[in-house]
């Protein structure tokens, strides 16, 4: 290449083409500048920036030194900041003294700190961007005989983690964590905190789950066909998205959208489920229930999708969009495990359930909500006096049961032996086979199958204890429990 060649290669207009990183140098010193004019300043920003979100790499130091004073409850100014930098053997790296005291004098409006944190937080934020960005077509480009949906997936969780809220992949230590699960404790003992939980609506249930659901947990209720996996799902959800006002999602891959709103209707109104399946049943009466349900029903936030198949990598690209479209979620109800599909359907089924779970429970902490996950048990449970599912009665994997923070099982007597008493009509029985943090254990529920809805078992009615009953004849039929 000659020397014309040369010239004309590295011309200014080459450089100007030159893509640079989005930062905002008066931004970055404005908010060190502040910092540096008054060490209070600090709670304005310290819950906003890290040091990594800074551009030049002398205000990373800067920013670090300040907070590590900060946090050290020591006052950071010029003086102080220089000599921390001093003890970590940077001082040299971002231009001693005299650049602090520069800093110190630029700051246009302390009042206006919160803003300019936001700036260099924004900046830092459409660089990682970009960063990923490249990722995303480095993969697009070489996908390694990965499938799109994966490709997909992998950029989406990508995509996520950036998020100012995404925290699942940051470090805690006990001394940060100590302190805020004091203030926690604290706060809830003087009834000034809200709860981290999420009530199902359910009390006995809530007392057995200490309090209700909580982010992060994957909860699995299993039954078997009929004995109302859904309904029990679908009261909690309602009741979520009714009483506290949260987002809720559905997926619904065994029955439609239509069914899911029927059910919901029959179990805000409580009219009977077969009157609203046919409207020509409906008694005047019932008309005015009908519309109170119809204006509470859309006032809550209650998401359904009913396409079948779904894989675990596109149920996650569907929780996401509902995150994304709607804020945080209150829970989401998978219904149900046995009609997921792992990335591969080629895999043996046990791998692609082992798939799923995990996914769900990843997606669970990714999207800090509880997931309602239901699952069919074994037939074999049929052949037991006691139908009562157990944990090894779950079908087809252990990952379920190994990847499930709670394990509820339901069982309504009255379906496995249709010709006990009356008495059996709304009972039906709840374990709790398996509880992370808590304790094992069964409670009563009532289950009121004309609308489709679990409620606590009314106080002060007694439980029927036996499932022997006398016939006609003087004869006994069934057995004990």
């Amino acid at each position: 290449m000659n020397a014309r060649a040369d010239e004309h290669f590295f011309d200014g207009s080459d450089v100007a083409q030159l893509r640079v990183p989005p930062h905002s140098i008066e931004a970055e010193s404005s908010v060190l500048g502040a910092l540096l004019l008054d060490a209070a300043a600090w709670d304005r920003v310290g819950d906003l920036l890290v040091d990594g979100d800074f551009y030049r790499h002398e205000h990373k130091l800067i920013y670090a030194a300040i907070g590590t004073l900060a946090n050290a409850s020591k006052p950071a100014d010029v003086v102080t900041v220089f000599a921390q930098l001093q003890r970590m053997g940077k001082d040299t790296e971002m231009g001693g003294m005299v650049y602090l005291n520069q800093l110190a004098q630029y700051t246009p409006s302390p009042g206006n700190l919160r803003r300019y944190a936001e700036i260099v937080r924004e900046r830092s934020i459409l660089r990682r961007l970009i960063s990923v960005a490249d990722e995303i077509a480095t993969n697009a480009f070489n996908t390694e005989g990965k499938g799109v949906d994966a490709v997909l997936d992998a950029a989406m969780q990508k995509v996520m983690a950036i998020s100012p809220d995404a925290a699942a992949d940051e470090w805690e230590g006990m001394d940060t964590g100590m302190v805020e699960l004091l203030d926690r404790i604290t706060d809830a003992a003087e009834g000034t905190s809200k709860p981290d939980f999420i009530p199902t609506g359910m009390k006995d249930l809530d007392e057995r789950l200490d309090g209700g659901m909580r982010p992060g947990e994957l909860i699995v209720v299993g039954a078997r066909p009929s004995m109302g996996k859904t309904a029990l799902a679908l009261s909690i959800g309602v009741n979520v998205a009714l009483e506290q006002g949260l987002v809720v999602g559905m997926f619904s891959m065994e029955m439609p959208k239509a069914q899911v709103m029927n059910r919901a209707m029959s179990l805000v109104s409580r009219i009977h489920l077969s009157r609203i399946k046919r409207p020509e049943r409906l008694k005047d009466y019932d008309w005015p229930s009908i519309t109170k349900a119809v204006e509470t029903l859309r006032q809550i936030n209650f998401q359904v999708s009913d396409r079948s198949g779904v894989s675990i990598n596109q149920l996650r690209a569907r929780a996401r969009g509902l995150r994304r479209k709607h804020g945080k979620l209150g829970c989401l109800i998978v219904d149900y495990l046995g009609l997921m599909d792992g990335t591969d359907p080629k895999m043996p089924r046990v791998y692609q359930l082992e798939e799923v779970t995990k996914g769900l429970k990843s997606l669970a902490k990714e999207l800090a909500c509880p997931i309602l996950l239901l699952a069919q048990v074994n037939r074999k449970v049929e052949e037991r006096p006691d139908q009562m599912p157990i944990l090894a009665d779950l079908r087809d994997s252990g990952s379920i049961e190994q990847d499930a923070d709670i394990v509820i099982f339901v069982h309504r007597p009255i379906k496995a032996k249709p010709d006990l008493g009356d008495e059996w009509k709304y009972y039906a029985k709840a374990s709790v086979a398996k509880s992370r943090d808590g304790e094992p254990g069964y409670l009563d529920l009532m289950y009121v199958g004309e609308n489709t809805h679990f409620m606590d078992w009314p106080e002060g009615t007694p439980v029927p204890i036996s499932q022997v009953r006398v016939a006609r004849s003087g004869k006994t039929s069934g057995s004990d429990l």
